[in-house]
């Protein structure tokens, strides 16, 4: 019994990371297309989705501990699935709990990767919008700090596209 519910819980894991990754595509969309408001509405979805999973590796948690003390073990240990299987007597039962623990790897490795696709293009665009400002406004070509009277130097500061002076 207590199988089964760990294969449960495992299975709304998986359910709510394929929920995070179909946002990580529509993220990666909104990304480059530019669509900041998008981008923050998916954020928003992505948090509550964190919140669940967060519930869901407790109740994991938890249930493992119940699996644990059905088997005669007294262990506060947290063991992984592969580690969980070798107690699970039934075959069929022990197959299900593999399958669920490689089709939830396999998701969450996905979901990795496109976590990992978005903060690139992310980075890409901050590094793309300081490359503008720095050619509409021009870097300085000193540091903007209090100087002696007698150490002023010819240069009167950022060589941009616009007087930033008027």
């Amino acid at each position: 019994m207590a199988v089964d519910q760990l294969i449960k819980v495992l299975e709304q894991l998986n359910t709510v990371y394929s929920n995070m990754l179909t946002l990580a595509d529509s993220k990666t969309n909104a990304i480059k297309e530019n669509q900041v408001d998008t981008v923050v509405q998916i954020m928003n979805q992505e948090s509550k989705s964190v919140k669940l999973v967060e519930q869901l590796e407790h109740k994991r948690a938890e249930v493992t501990q119940l699996f644990l003390h059905s088997r005669g073990i007294k262990s506060q240990l947290e063991l992984n699935v592969t580690e969980l299987s070798k107690l699970v007597f039934d075959l069929e039962e022990r197959e299900r709990l593999l399958n669920i623990q490689s089709t939830l790897s396999g998701t969450l490795l996905r979901l990795k990767e496109k976590n990992d696709l978005n903060q690139q293009l992310i980075k890409q665009s901050l590094d793309f919008i300081d490359l503008s400002l720095d050619l509409l406004t021009g870097k300085p070509s000193q540091d903007i700090t209090y100087q002696h009277p007698g150490e002023r130097s010819s240069n009167t500061g950022r060589t941009g596209l616009f007087d930033t002076r008027a």
